[in-house]
């Protein structure tokens, strides 16, 4: 599923066929009253205006190939229907020129069709006489056809931001209404008896999934609430913030994982950034010292997964880098420069060890206990171990940005600019920028992962923000990761309980998440949505 340009979608017809590869969903949307430009239908964005002027020049090339081949070729055709045989010799057909009825006082338009095989030293034709009403006719029916060429199942402008927003927090919606119908009842308890407190995704049977706060993704749905919340200014989005918020209060003491960040900094950080809670603040900062007790001065980085101890003796994964800026924020309310300073050592032991030649990463690198130094370098949720997960890049990418902007360190932005390089030239980076799940990931059905797409576009915006030179390029491809995203991967209105995106890809290994919603891949879509904004 790819787009040919920024912010347009391949248009099938019926005499010019072409194969539709970025399925739009938004025909169900009121567009916004447009402006009007020369000839053509502009929103006053530059960057999206190029792609509104080549989708014109596409349907003017549509026009003229109808006007020039298909329609007189149909009306030629159809009109040719009351034969008057003749037989005329070539040299009589070459001085005659076929523009003269011999015998008629005035010129008539003459058409032939050859319809039988020439004969020896003659053509055979047909020369027919113009019927009005079947002239009418035909030229209808071809205009219609042409209407329908260029129009059927397709909207031929890309959704505004409001029109995104606006499908963004009607599905936030449903996920809503459908999670609080959950969320207090015995359903709400798993298994174990454990309380389920937020959806993660939905099963390939349709089932919506709901998670216990000590899950990784817990934070992202309230996070997306409460962006919801900043993007349109509506209190029932806070409220709901909080709700969903508050549950996760026990992981504060957690200290059995690393991603403590994504848990805290997505729910209560976000709640802080609109409220200023004193209570969010004294969570996070017991998030924080938490969190710190994993850090190993040995290796210079904090310990990810307890699990698989057969395997690893100290896995660090290249997702712990967004856990970080918990401890900068803890930094900056403390005055304790202990937070930062273990979130410095390990950004710097990853730049060391985490990345390849040409930038991209490992997923897991595993290190000796005792003498700090790797032991291995493997995937878990990659293709192979010398592969590039898409996620993983990601994740780099998003975390060395947002390192430098709390540190200014100018090896973590240069880190963080490496990593885009990688991401956007990679030869099998589709076209609509969109990843499939692995870099190195070939074949047909293999699934697209748009939760990379959405953290890219997230950390891009805010890369540009530090690159003067570079601004412009990476907006650019920012841009265009929403316009294809909002084109191609938006769930469609009412489905997927709500999901705001669809596929994305959790963990193909394990056959875990492949081609579903998943929380994540909305909470930094719209992060990316309010950073394209601002």
């Amino acid at each position: 599923m790819a787009i040919d340009c920024v912010g347009c979608a391949p248009v099938p017809g019926m005499f010019f066929p072409r194969t539709p590869i970025a399925p739009v969903h938004l025909g169900c949307l009121t567009p916004a009253p447009p402006k009007w430009g020369f000839w053509l239908v502009v929103r006053g964005d530059p960057a999206m205006d190029i792609g509104y002027w080549i989708l014109f020049i596409r349907y003017l090339l549509f026009i003229i190939y109808y006007l020039l081949f298909i329609i007189p070729g149909f009306v030629l055709w159809y009109v040719s229907v009351v034969p008057n045989d003749c037989q005329l010799t070539p040299s009589r057909l070459k001085r005659d020129k076929l523009l003269q009825t011999r015998g008629s006082r005035r010129p008539q338009l003459k058409v032939f069709t050859i319809f039988d095989p020439p004969q020896k030293n003659k053509l055979t034709m047909t020369q027919p006489r113009f019927h009005l009403p079947k002239l009418i006719h035909a030229t209808a029916v071809a205009l219609v056809l042409l209407t329908l060429a260029c129009t059927t199942g397709r909207s031929p402008l890309p959704p505004t931001y409001d029109e995104i927003l606006a499908r963004s927090e009607s599905q936030l919606a449903l996920l809503l209404q459908e999670s609080d119908d959950l969320v207090g009842t015995r359903d709400s308890l798993n298994a174990r008896g454990i309380r389920l407190v937020t959806p993660r995704t939905v099963k390939p049977s349709g089932e919506l999934v709901f998670i216990p706060s000590r899950d990784w993704c817990s934070g992202f749905f309230p996070g997306s609430l409460w962006i919801m919340h900043r993007l349109t200014g509506e209190e029932k989005w806070k409220e709901a913030a909080i709700r969903y918020t508050l549950p996760l209060e026990p992981e504060k003491l957690n200290g059995g994982t690393h991603d403590m960040g994504f848990k805290m900094m997505c729910s209560f950080g976000e709640g802080w950034k609109v409220t200023g809670d004193s209570l969010y603040r004294d969570i996070l900062i017991q998030s924080a010292k938490t969190l710190i007790t994993r850090f190993s001065p040995v290796i210079g980085a904090i310990r990810s997964w307890d699990h698989n101890s057969d395997k690893w003796q100290y896995p660090v994964i290249i997702d712990n880098m967004m856990n970080l800026e918990l401890l900068y924020w803890a930094t900056k309310q403390t005055g304790d420069t202990t937070y930062a300073s273990i979130a410095n050592r390990h950004a710097f032991t990853t730049i060391a060890n985490h990345f390849r030649d040409d930038h991209s990463s490992y997923h897991v690198v595993d290190y000796d206990t005792l003498t700090g130094a790797p032991l291995q370098k493997h995937t878990h949720q990659g293709l192979s171990h010398e592969s590039a997960w898409a996620r993983g890049q990601a994740w780099g990418l998003y975390g060395f940005t947002m390192a430098y902007r709390e540190t200014g360190i100018e090896a973590f932005l240069t880190q963080a600019e490496k990593i885009a390089e990688f991401y956007l030239n990679h030869p099998r980076l589709p076209a609509d920028l969109v990843p499939l799940w692995d870099f190195d990931a070939e074949g047909e059905n293999e699934p697209r992962d748009v939760s990379a797409a959405a953290i890219t576009a997230s950390a891009l915006f805010e890369l540009a923000g530090f690159l003067p030179a570079s601004a412009d390029k990476y907006r650019e491809k920012a841009n265009a990761i929403l316009s294809s995203i909002s084109t191609g991967y938006l769930s469609e209105p009412g489905a997927s309980h709500g999901f705001i995106l669809n596929h994305a890809t959790g963990h193909k290994p394990a056959n875990s998440e492949v081609d579903v919603p998943l929380n994540y891949a909305d909470y930094y879509f719209l992060e990316a949505l309010e950073r394209q904004k601002k």
